[in-house]
């Protein structure tokens, strides 16, 4: 007999990151620890990128990515994340050539999510997540599994 979704404890391996990200967002919106610094509206998110984002609630997006990628790959440092969050620079008539994202943004994001006791820094390893990190991460993937069960019912007994 299968084990339904609601018999074993939803993580977030268990959710698509496009249904997760939005509503990971949205959450960290409410906390009042997680905010756009005043520089934010200004700020590009990389020396790869032209323009700085267009969407008015970047700010939060970019930091439930930031969570979801300390989750999978915890410990994790500043400039590993900023690897990730980087990409190819248009250098014109030369090939284009691998830059890391921003790190000012990144660090402020994990200042902001250890005030709010999401994130744990561990001496000379990076950051991990806290318990009550994990928690509310597996809470948020629990609810989007079950909006995802209630779209598409046979989806449930995976």
């Amino acid at each position: 007999m299968p084990l339904s979704f609601q018999n074993r404890m939803t993580t977030l391996y268990d959710v698509p990151a496009e249904a997760l990200m939005p509503k990971l967002a949205e959450k960290l919106k409410g906390n009042e620890n997680i905010k756009p610094p005043e520089w934010a509206g200004f700020a590009k998110t990389g020396v790869h990128r032209e323009k700085p984002p267009v969407k008015e609630d970047w700010w939060y997006t970019r930091a439930a990515a930031v969570f979801r990628k300390v989750y999978i790959e915890e410990p994790i440092g500043i400039s590993r994340l900023s690897a990730l969050f980087g990409g190819a620079e248009d250098r014109k008539t030369k090939p284009d050539k691998a830059q890391k994202g921003s790190r000012s943004i990144i660090r402020h994001v994990l200042k902001q999510l250890e005030s709010a006791g999401f994130v744990t820094n561990v001496k000379g390893k990076g950051r991990k997540l806290s318990p009550s990190g994990r928690s509310f991460l597996d809470n948020t993937a629990y609810e989007v599994m079950q909006e995802i069960v209630k779209d598409k019912p046979e989806l449930g007994k995976y």
